[in-house]
């Protein structure tokens, strides 16, 4: 039985053996006396020296006679410090008292998760508006990768989550995206595939036959250099690495990308160092519009280009002899994405 906490603050635990389990082995003693801990865990912490028989170290396998002294010091779980507050400067583009709109750098990730328990845009939020404890995932309704920059929403409320996750599934919420691709990208088109994970690569994604989850990403050219191409692309789903995988797969991986992308794509070296200086994929969500959840009006907004990607498209215009420093290049209002709106269209799968 657990006699009691004996240091709070170091979570230690004093526990006397009771003699119905006497036999057992002290790894399964434990997992029993321990019911909200697995015995893996439990196992690890007899072999890193965290539970002491008697006051002294004892293996997994040892058998127990009943009345022992069984000491326990439970290591912090960094997954319980997950939603620990943490003050943070956050770009708030909007907010009101059902959503929030912002503008995520590049090297933020969104979500906790194993070898980022902390220092999370989620954090931030938290200590942004504590009121989010109350949502699930503080509200966070989709999420952009670590090295992508640019727009997000956040739900204040668990109502406005729930209209913002079912305007997702119904892929009304129309998400922009602005990227430099490697090569000529040689015409607007859609790519339409399967995306799971990579049966080579667990960690990757990847376009797979079957068993993946239909993805459907829009393409634009909104300029042509001599080895890159300006790119607009709109989801309408919203898988993981979703644009970054369908480029790959159309031969034209995004500049800089340190998973999907060419480290030896062929460039002058003002634009291999520009590049370079990225330390990222150059993907930013440009555009972001929605039905607002109390009012009902449909919202957009819209983030500039992060320094590093203008710098980038400001040496690949001056390389081709066009005004530089980087301008805005023209784009219809219309962003419905409409297949008429195509010269062409391209289904980018595999044979």
């Amino acid at each position: 039985m657990i006699n009691d906490f004996d240091d709070m603050e170091e979570n230690v635990l004093v526990l006397d053996v009771p003699v119905d389990l006497a036999g057992q082995r002290l790894d399964a003693a434990l997992a029993k006396l321990l019911p909200d801990y697995s015995r893996s865990r439990i196992s690890t912490w007899i072999k890193d020296g965290a539970v002491m028989l008697n006051q002294a170290p004892a293996a997994p396998k040892h058998k127990l006679i009943g009345g022992e002294t069984i000491t326990v010091t439970v290591p912090n779980d960094p997954a319980e410090q997950a939603f620990a507050p943490e003050a943070m400067d956050l770009n708030i583009v909007y907010e009101d008292d059902a959503v929030l709109v912002l503008d995520k750098p590049a090297g933020l990730v969104v979500h906790p998760a194993a070898g980022n328990w902390s220092g999370t845009l989620l954090n931030g939020l938290l200590a942004h508006c504590p009121a989010l404890a109350n949502v699930p995932r503080a509200g966070i309704v989709h999420r952009l990768d670590k090295d992508t920059s640019g727009l997000m929403v956040v739900a204040k409320t668990l109502p406005a989550q729930n209209h913002l996750v079912k305007q997702l599934q119904a892929r009304s919420v129309k998400r922009i995206y602005r990227a430099v691709a490697d090569g000529i990208v040689p015409f607007d088109g859609k790519i339409e595939t399967q995306i799971g994970r990579d049966p080579h690569n667990r960690t990757k994604m990847a376009v797979v036959k079957f068993g993946g989850k239909d993805a459907l990403t829009h393409v634009k050219v909104l300029e042509r250099y001599r080895a890159h191409s300006y790119i607009e692309c709109a989801l309408e789903t919203g898988r993981t690495h979703q644009i970054r995988v369908h480029m790959r797969e159309a031969k034209h991986p995004l500049a800089g990308d340190p998973v999907y992308g060419n480290p030896r794509h062929p460039a002058s070296p003002a634009v291999k160092e520009a590049v370079k200086g990225l330390a990222r994929q150059a993907l930013h969500a440009y555009r972001l519009r929605f039905i607002h959840p109390n009012t009902g009006e449909e919202v957009a907004f819209e983030a500039p280009l992060p320094a590093d990607m203008y710098y980038l498209l400001s040496v690949l215009r001056h390389e081709c002899g066009m005004d530089s420093p980087f301008g805005p290049a023209p784009v219809d209002e219309d962003d419905d994405w409409n297949e008429d709106d195509y010269d062409v269209e391209v289904v980018y799968a595999r044979p």
